[in-house]
């Protein structure tokens, strides 16, 4: 497997503004929109699972040049095999990395919580913050910090737990700072 294309948050985040993608940042990027400052090789995005968005995302996974990144497959076998990039492809998938020239770029249809149980795009969307993107500052939503921690808390893969300590104190300093409205 070859080396990713360095992340380019700014260049996903306007194909997705392009096409109308409906979607949320989530996972180290969302994190980093939220001041942590442990970097990440990829994008994270939980999309709306309407038919007409997800033939908006598989619009962007081709303008980006996308392919399945594939455990155990070389770039080049991957991108050889025969993966129709459109709506019905994107309903079968719980969670898919895809290899683009902007980097990598998961589209998750869900976002685990503490308990495991699933939080769509719906769920999360009343809690999400907006931030600026790109050069063209581009409005986008990001999973709120307490969702992010969540989700990694859940999945509790070594570099889950390594970014953890940073996340929870900047969600214990946030909730320590007294708010506008006292």
């Amino acid at each position: 497997m070859s080396e990713p294309t360095p992340l380019d948050v700014g260049r996903i985040v306007e194909v997705l503004d392009r096409h109308g993608v409906e979607y949320l940042l989530v996972g180290g990027v969302a994190a980093t929109a939220h001041g942590a400052e442990r970097l990440t090789a990829d994008a994270d995005t939980v999309v709306r699972r309407t038919t007409e968005n997800l033939e908006a995302t598989a619009a962007v996974l081709r303008d980006l040049h996308a392919h399945l990144l594939v455990a155990g497959l070389s770039d080049e076998e991957a991108r050889a095999l025969p993966v129709q990039i459109d709506a019905l492809t994107l309903t079968r998938m719980e969670i898919s990395t895809w290899r683009t020239d902007a980097g990598d770029l998961d589209i998750l249809v869900e976002l685990p919580a503490r308990d495991g149980n699933r939080l769509s795009y719906e769920d999360l969307l009343p809690r999400a913050v907006e931030a600026l993107y790109g050069a063209d500052r581009i409005v986008v939503r990001i999973a709120a910090l307490d969702d992010i921690i969540a989700s990694k808390q859940w999945a509790d893969r070594p570099k889950d737990r390594d970014a953890l300590p940073e996340l929870l104190a900047m969600r214990d300093e946030a909730q320590d700072k007294p708010s506008a409205s006292r």
